[in-house]
């Protein structure tokens, strides 16, 4: 059994506590490894690396920070089968997906912030308006400088793809990190320590404390000496993170939880929408914060977009995660699955009607090496008032609750009836109807005819419940700067 461990300095480290967290494969059941136990001592160690080596780190010209992370991206390239695999036993989820989104999207991270520092620009004001004492000339020009140290909080659905997505933009713009990645899914950020010593990091520069949200997690939060906090995560904790970072006049990007519409409009490619559908509906087992878990669809064309979703579910292949045969993988815990188990008892409990799905997947459907993993069926359930508990809160699994309108005006008041506004997915082949239902969705991200589809120049983020900032592209190159503005007369 593996033991993991913090990365201080450029160095491998056992927690100061010298206690242990036991980490679970979730499609067995058992316990493959060991992650570090951490708490406020191993933040203190780890922010003080971090800030010792800021002012050297700053100091390096983007072009080297960039050389840098190209080596980094370059390392994960050539390693890819490997952390596929590790990505696939701590999550469940199948391997091919691995191979096919978390690793190549973590390569593309690391590039795309490595050559966009290279091309960041300035901002610069000619300044010929009367001031006080005259009129005077001057030339205002604005600098951006890095902040310091970058506390970055990840969570356990998209362990390496979402590590690298903040840790990218903050080193890339010359800030040092310390990161806390998920207890539950410590394994592949443990092996970017190890490509990232190798890519010629500098020591200090990236520290890596695992542990509990309750211990490292707290402590980073709450540490004076880290100005920037990046956290992607449930509401909840993103509430308490507002609260003490406010408190400390931090700055903090926040990407919480999402309850995203997915609309059908009878006039929508009906085969392309419900093979969509089912691919935000379940993909990663529904553990992604931007699938589409409340289905919206026209009156006329409900039966035959629900039927469809249906029939996707009976035929997906559900199995070991790392057969690549495997479609559709196990939930990442235990705990989760109850959680999710839950719900769609909820949802039974108030009327609903449950299409398919709703239970464990039988021991039977599954490997003997998998009799005792955490695999849930993918579940569709109609006939839920919209105000319930079940419409209105994040489930984060593999469940779609079925919605059905007559007007254009009723699909977007559905869609927009929960605390969330992450994101949303339209169907339509009316171009006017999608410009105007897209302007009036309460959401940062609005998908007409597809989902998914990511380009990491633009903005992301939500609204309302689903957090605070916006991550991507020139977004967070300004998120982790600080601007100086210059005025020298002329």
């Amino acid at each position: 059994m593996e033991r993991l461990t913090n990365f201080i300095a450029g160095e491998h480290r056992p927690p100061e506590s010298g206690q242990w967290l036991d980490v679970v494969e979730p499609a067995t059941g058992a316990v493959y490894a060991q992650a570090p136990d951490s708490d406020a001592s191993d933040v203190e160690r780890a922010v003080s690396a971090a800030a010792a080596a800021f002012p050297a780190w700053s100091a390096v010209p983007a072009p080297e920070r960039s050389r840098v992370l190209f080596r980094l991206a370059d390392l994960l390239e050539s390693n890819a089968e490997r952390l596929a695999r590790a990505e696939s036993v701590d999550t469940g989820k199948p391997i091919a997906l691995a191979r096919r989104v978390d690793v190549p999207r973590s390569i593309a991270n690391l590039r795309f912030f490595a050559g966009a520092v290279l091309h960041a620009a300035g901002e610069m004001f000619e300044t010929d308006t009367p001031a006080a004492g005259g009129a005077e000339r001057a030339l205002n020009y604005t600098l951006r400088r890095p902040r310091g140290v970058a506390g970055l909080i990840t969570p356990w659905n998209l362990p390496l793809y979402l590590l690298t997505w903040k840790i990218a933009p903050a080193l890339a713009t010359g800030n040092t990190v310390v990161a806390k990645p998920s207890e539950v899914t410590p394994m592949t950020a443990h092996l970017l320590t190890g490509l990232a010593r190798e890519a010629g990091l500098p020591p200090g520069v990236l520290n890596v404390v695992h542990g509990r949200g309750d211990q490292p997690g707290a402590a980073l939060v709450a540490h004076p000496d880290v100005p920037t906090l990046s956290f992607t995560g449930s509401t909840r904790v993103g509430r308490w993170i507002a609260r003490t970072a406010g408190d400390l006049l931090k700055r903090v990007s926040l990407e919480l939880g999402g309850k995203n519409p997915f609309v059908v409009f009878d006039d929508a490619d009906l085969d392309d929408a419900a093979r969509t559908a089912a691919r935000a509906a379940f993909t990663n087992q529904g553990q992604v914060c931007l699938c589409g878990s409340r289905l919206i669809v026209h009156r006329a064309v409900a039966d035959r977009v629900v039927d469809a979703l249906a029939a996707w579910c009976a035929q997906v292949r559900i199995g070991d995660p790392l057969d690549d045969a495997t479609d559709f993988g196990a939930l990442t815990s235990d705990d989760h699955l109850h959680k999710v188990a839950g719900m769609v008892e909820e949802a039974r409990r108030l009327g609903g009607r449950v299409v398919c799905g709703g239970a464990r997947v039988p021991p039977a459907r599954l490997p003997a090496r998998c009799g005792g993993g955490a695999f849930y069926l993918p579940t569709v359930v109609t006939g839920l008032d919209p105000a319930c508990r079940v419409e209105q809160e994040e489930i984060f699994g593999p469940v779609v609750t079925v919605q059905t309108f007559d007007t254009e005006d009723q699909a977007i008041a559905l869609a927009n009836a929960t605390p969330y506004g992450l994101a949303a997915t339209l169907f339509t082949r009316d171009v006017s109807r999608a410009h105007r239902a897209a302007a009036a969705l309460d959401a940062g991200v609005v998908w007409v005819n597809c989902w998914m589809l990511r380009d990491l120049r633009t903005p992301f983020g939500g609204t309302k419940q689903s957090g605070v900032g916006r991550e991507g592209g020139a977004e967070a190159l300004r998120f982790f700067t600080e601007p100086r503005n210059v005025c020298l007369r002329l």
